[in-house]
Formats: C-alpha cells, structure tokens, sequence
C-alpha cells in the first residue's frame, strides 16, 4: 500500500512538474523510475521495479473516492464529490520503447490544477523516512498547508488507521510509537519543537488525542523543494530512440505543441517495432519530423494501424492475465474455425509487412508477434472479431 501511494505522489509531483501540466502525462517507465529515484540511469530495462510500477498502476486505477464534505478549491465551497484517480493505457509488449499513457480523472485534475505547486513535494526528504512517519509526513502536508496547528486527532484512529501500526497494541505502546513519528518529523522541523507530553490529552472515556503544531519546514520558502528542479521533458528519452539528436529535440520541445508531438512519437516508435526498419524510406526520425511538421498544420492524421493498435492496447489486461488468458485459448479452443481464424490473421499481416519492405522472416516474425498479442489482449478472437480485423487489414495501407 505505501509502495502504492509513493507511485500516486510521485506521479502527481511529475505531472506537475512540467512546463504546461496536462490530463495526460506521457512517459516512458524508465523515466518515471528514474526521475523518482527507483532506479538510476545505468539500471536495466524490465526489471522488478518495471512490474511493480505496473501493478501500483493498476491499483491506483481501480481506486475510487467518494466525500460528503470535500473542499472544492475550484468554488471555494465544500461540495459532494465522487471521481477516480487515473486510467492508463500501456504498450501490449512489455520491452516496447513506446511511452506510457496516464489519463487523470478530469474532476480530480480539475481540482489538483488549482493547488498542484502543493503536489511538489519534498521526494527527497521522504524516501528517507520510515513507513509510519511517510504516512505522517503526507498527512501533515494537507493539513498544515491551510492550518498552523492540525486537529486534535483520536490517538488510536491515528496510529492504526493513518500510520499502520497494530490494533492489538496497548495504548502506551501506541502512545509511544507515535512519538517516535513525531520526534524525527520535529528533527526535520515539520512540527514545531516543544514538550512532546504537552501534545498528548488524556480524554474522559479514557481515550487519548495528539495536536501537532505546525514547524518551519511548511513555511514557503521550505515548500518548494521538491523534484521540479531536475525534472527534464519526459518525451525526450523517447525522441532519442528514434534517432533525433539533441539540437532538434530542444527544437521540436519548443516549436509544437506537446499532445502532438507524443502522437507522432508514439507512431513512429510502434511502427518501428511492428513493422521494421524497412518501413521507413530515410529514417525514424525523418519520418517523425515529415508527419510532426504536417500534423501540426492539420494536414496529416494518425494511420489505421496506429488507431486498431491503440483500441487494443485499451482493451488489454495486465501482462500476467494477459500471459494467463493466452494460455487458458490454447487449451480451451475446440473447433476447427478459432484455429484457422486467427492464422488467417497472421498471414495476412505477414503480406501487409512484406509489402512495407521487409524481408520474410522479419515480416512473418513480427506478423506472428502482433496476432498474439492482439489476442492476448482481446480474449478469444471470435468469428466477427477476427473478420472484422480482416476486413481492416484488407483495406489498411502502409503509409
């Protein structure tokens, strides 16, 4: 769960980290990992972080949040709200070079555009902390942001329920190691400095409750630490694997609009892997800047095969029901069309690829790469799935 919520913060600081923050953040794994200090710059591609930060994606997807009394910075009111975190969409192939899409929930976005300076915090400071006082830490940050003491909070709700320690424990151990919480935050100046019994109240019912004053660290001058200051364009890593130099990255980043030039980057990248280096007449990254210049005047739009693509990545699972799926066909499929379908599939993007340029193997390799994972993505290819992909095939040219 921390993992999790150390993914949710990380991307909130990283969207908004960016010159012109938008509902769709476009990034590669790689870069989120690396800008987060997951990994470095000299770490492995596809590795344990990989799948981790694909399944806290999924988490947070499935994530839902309903409030009776939610502060609407918007309206300046509190309102009656319900919205989810994000949505995502990820390349079927796990080595892929294509960028990561994560779509913010509008309302959410909305909401987190008007206070996202707030989001930048100091990632720094909380990798070092310890699991509880992470949750402290973050909690703090909400509240001392408009307030210069937090409430009086229940000790036990805010032990068990906010930092993860263990309903089973006595109240004086509990006391104690919320304590512990509070001293290294008050080390670090986030609360203020007094006498660490004189934050503690002992109720009637014989209950006990912390108030914590607000330290220096939440003043505005401390409030601006935060990853902005080394955080880079998160479409540079992928211009560079399609061959644009350095010059013309800082080109392009200046001169086009964003939403554009993730579209075409996209593109390029899925047509290289799908179709080869053949398919291009000079290069990847010629081709990326023909259709950038054209699509940006309004005179080209995205090919057929990039659109069915995108429709299927959507459709996917993650890659381990993806795997799961894909093997569950093999040995359900019991007649005689499920099977030939499907081949009818792969030979005719093996023509399709040959026609683009490639030799035959490479065409009736990445012809055999795409039909699965189109049905791995999609579940058993039914009669109608499979002829109405056909049918598109029949009539897609590669251009």
């Amino acid at each position: 769960m921390l993992q999790t919520q150390f993914y949710l913060w990380g991307l909130l600081a990283l969207t908004f980290s960016q010159p012109q923050p938008d509902i769709e953040f476009h990034a590669t794994p790689h870069y989120c990992l690396r800008q987060l200090g997951v990994i470095d710059q000299h770490a492995r591609r596809g590795g344990r972080q990989y799948r981790q930060f694909a399944a806290a994606l999924e988490r947070l997807s499935a994530v839902g949040y309903q409030n009776d009394a939610f502060y609407d910075p918007v309206r300046g009111e509190h309102r009656r709200v319900s919205f989810r975190l994000l949505s995502y969409s990820l390349p079927l192939w796990d080595e892929s070079s294509r960028a990561w899409r994560i779509v913010w929930d509008p309302l959410l976005f909305e909401f987190m555009l008007v206070s996202g300076g707030y989001l930048r915090f100091d990632l720094q400071t909380y990798r070092q902390l310890d699991a509880a006082s992470r949750r402290m830490f973050l909690l703090l940050s909400k509240v001392f942001r408009r307030r210069a003491a937090s409430p009086a909070f229940d000790l036990r709700y805010l032990g068990v329920q906010v930092l993860g320690f263990a309903a089973t424990l006595a109240t004086r151990d509990l006391k104690a190691k919320v304590s512990r919480c509070v001293k290294r935050l008050t080390e670090l100046e986030m609360v203020k400095r007094g006498d660490p019994e004189a934050m503690f109240r002992q109720k009637a019912n014989g209950a006990m409750s912390v108030r914590l004053d607000r330290g220096p660290y939440f003043s505005q001058g401390k409030r601006t630490h935060s990853i902005a200051g080394s955080v880079d364009s998160p479409l540079v890593e992928p211009l560079r694997a399609i061959g644009v130099d350095e010059g013309a990255i800082r080109k392009v980043l200046a001169e086009y609009p964003v939403r554009v030039i993730q579209e075409w980057v996209d593109i390029t990248l899925a047509a290289e892997e799908r179709f080869g280096p053949q398919f291009f007449k000079r290069s990847p990254a010629a081709f990326f800047v023909d259709n950038l210049r054209n699509a940006a005047a309004g005179t080209r739009t995205p090919p057929d095969w990039w659109q069915e693509l995108r429709r299927a990545e959507q459709r996917s699972r993650p890659a381990h029901r993806r795997r799961g799926r894909t093997s569950d066909l093999a040995a359900n499929d019991d007649t005689e069309e499920n099977v030939v379908l499907p081949d009818r599939v792969t030979e005719a993007m093996r023509l399709q690829f040959e026609a683009a340029g490639q030799s035959t193997q490479s065409a009736r390799r990445n012809a055999e790469q795409f039909a699965r994972e189109y049905h791995g993505a999609c579940g058993r290819l039914g009669k109608d799935q499979t002829r109405r992909l056909l049918q598109l095939l029949g009539r897609s040219t590669l251009v």
